[in-house]
């Protein structure tokens, strides 16, 4: 019997292969005037990584607006001749693409509604580019329709990045030999975040470093863990103020900053090797925001993802997260696989057992869904959602999620000079 291949272009990631706040909303024709758009058309840029040295060239969005409202209409564009590259979304799910305008210009891809709120990532580093350039990742914020209890919202980008002696930088796939390790937090070596006393942040950690997992810890604040990768959680406290990301995993905490004005509190990241600080929250010499710090933070608004899912009659799959059917992306942005993974009828629980064999952590992401990570009994899961889970060597995890759109699943391991590879799942 002939195996069937399995195609991935450019053109079905734009389109939403991995986007949850994504579903495709209105007819393209008719329209009078244009909606905010979404630009994923990547440009060379230069990012100041090392202080003193010159600035390193990077592949990066740009300043395009990151930022949107729940509900807004948007337009997403792309130009698959420039740089030979775009964005995936990673956090995002969406069906079937709206028809193109014949009327509006080639650039724009799709018509959408943001239907979800929450914190994603634009990431360009999915097909390799042919300058062999690092790319950097981009925040998407989709703000809650609902007011939300804080008095600053800011987002925490955290970026890795290889540099050898001769400033060049090395991308991730390729061996770093002896290249110097440097982390950015919102493109800068160091960043502060100004606060006053009893002020409540909301901060968006995103880890953009597409093969390290890490760990960030604030000093001296209350953390709450009220969101993980872009879907709202029920609150619970960050053991000892830190959290723990997986590469593009994305963590949403309210910190309650309580230290007296004058503290500089810093910002650690730790990777498994040393602990390095990042930047500081620097409580200003102002009055306190408030007399005395807000009480615990009830749950964000939910995105409406199913309360229970039917464990008992999903479909089961095995899945070793190596071998021979997974591909590995080019820079053309085609990738082939024999086979799809496994193929589900629509509205159907999946039920998958994610085996690592390799001698290092792997990260596997789902794209097109958020799943439940199962407890070990295999009879109830994690009170969060996640679209992201780094699992260690010669561990099994199993996940659920009820399927919906046909979508990628991505394996890659957590080794600098490792390829990121992927299959391809059907929902019919």
């Amino acid at each position: 019997m002939a195996r069937e291949k399995f195609g991935v272009n450019r053109r079905e990631l734009i389109a939403g292969l991995g986007a949850a706040a994504l579903t495709p909303a209105w007819s393209a024709t008719g329209m009078a005037q244009a909606d905010p758009l979404l630009d994923l058309r990547i440009r060379p840029d230069r990012l100041a990584i090392r202080p003193g040295a010159p600035d390193t060239p990077v592949l990066s969005l740009g300043t395009a607006n990151m930022r949107f409202n729940r509900g807004d209409k948007v337009e997403l564009a792309s130009d698959p001749n420039l740089e030979n590259g775009m964005a995936s979304l990673l956090g995002m799910d969406s069906g079937p693409a709206t028809p193109q305008d014949p009327a509006r210009p080639s650039k724009i891809e799709r018509r959408t509604v943001l239907r979800q709120a929450g914190t994603f990532v634009c990431d360009l580093g999915l097909f390799p580019n042919e300058r062999g350039w690092p790319t950097r990742a981009h925040p998407l914020i989709v703000q809650e329709s609902e007011q939300v209890a804080v008095d600053r919202d800011e987002t925490l980008l955290i970026e890795e990045w290889r540099i050898r002696a001769d400033g060049k930088a090395v991308p991730p796939g390729a061996a770093p030999n002896e290249a110097e390790v440097f982390y950015t937090l919102n493109g800068k070596p160091s960043f502060d975040v100004s606060a006053r006393s009893n002020e409540r942040f909301r901060l968006r950690f995103i880890n953009g470093s597409q093969r390290t997992v890490i760990a960030v810890k604030l000093e001296s604040v209350a953390v709450w863990v009220m969101a993980i990768d872009s879907q709202p959680a029920e609150p619970f406290p960050a053991r000892n103020g830190a959290v723990v990301l997986a590469p593009g995993s994305r963590v949403d905490a309210f910190v309650d900053v309580t230290a007296p004005a004058g503290s500089n509190l810093k910002i650690w990241l730790h990777e498994g090797k040393e602990i390095r600080t990042i930047g500081s929250v620097i409580v200003s010499p102002d009055p306190p925001a408030r007399p005395t710090p807000l009480p615990p933070p009830p749950p964000l608004p939910s995105n409406g993802l199913p309360a229970r899912l039917d464990l008992k009659n999903a479909l089961r799959v095995d899945l070793a997260l190596d071998g021979p059917d997974w591909s590995v992306p080019t820079s053309s942005g085609a990738s082939s696989s024999p086979a799809p993974a496994f193929r589900v009828k629509a509205g159907r629980t999946v039920v998958v057992a994610l085996t690592n064999r390799a001698a290092t952590a792997t990260v596997f992401r789902l794209h097109g869904h958020h799943f439940r990570l199962l407890d070990r009994l295999d009879d109830g899961w994690k009170p969060f959602w996640l679209d992201t889970l780094a699992i260690e060597p010669g561990q099994t995890q199993r996940i659920a999620f009820r399927a919906e759109y046909a979508g990628l699943i991505e394996s890659v391991a957590a080794d600098w000079a490792a390829p990121r590879r992927l299959r391809g799942y059907r929902v019919e």
